[in-house]
């Protein structure tokens, strides 16, 4: 089977990117529905990291953010998606993957340094910085991931 590349540097982000949430699913392909509602870390702060169903959450809330972001930059009108908490991973996939394909190559050329993006909690991006933070952070929660995997199996 002959790999797809996306043509130029917004090519090469998406298609890390897309790489990124593939090793996600292949990471969580195998969570039953009791490891992924299953509270791990009850010491912290943070409601989005008590267990693998939080993280998931989570990661599809600011997937559909990033690409929110993007095209609300671009000029579009378009709410934020609340977080949603689903049972499955199948669910979880079927989400990742409709994230992802909120994002599109010609979104990602801005050659204007003065335009950034706003982010929700105060960082300011351009187009390719918030994709790369988009990437990393799945790839962060996806080493979170795998560490439950290690704990809920104990």
């Amino acid at each position: 089977m002959t790999k797809f590349y996306r043509q130029g540097a917004s090519g090469a982000l998406l298609d890390v990117y897309e790489g990124a949430i593939t090793d996600l699913q292949h990471t969580i392909s195998d969570i039953s529905e009791t490891e992924l509602i299953k509270i791990i870390d009850n010491q912290t702060t943070d409601d989005s990291c008590k267990s693998i169903q939080t993280i998931l959450s989570q990661v599809v809330c600011s997937g559909y953010a990033y690409a929110i972001y993007i095209r609300r930059f671009k000029g579009e009108s378009i709410d934020f998606r609340d977080e949603i908490f689903h049972t499955s991973i199948q669910d979880y996939n079927s989400h990742l993957n409709d994230s992802f394909k909120g994002i599109n190559d010609n979104q990602l050329e801005e050659f204007d340094n003065n335009k950034k993006l706003n982010t929700s909690w105060g960082q300011v991006y351009d187009i390719e910085q918030i994709l790369e933070h988009s990437i990393v952070h799945v790839l962060r929660h996806r080493r979170q991931i795998e560490k439950y995997k290690i704990i809920v199996r104990q």
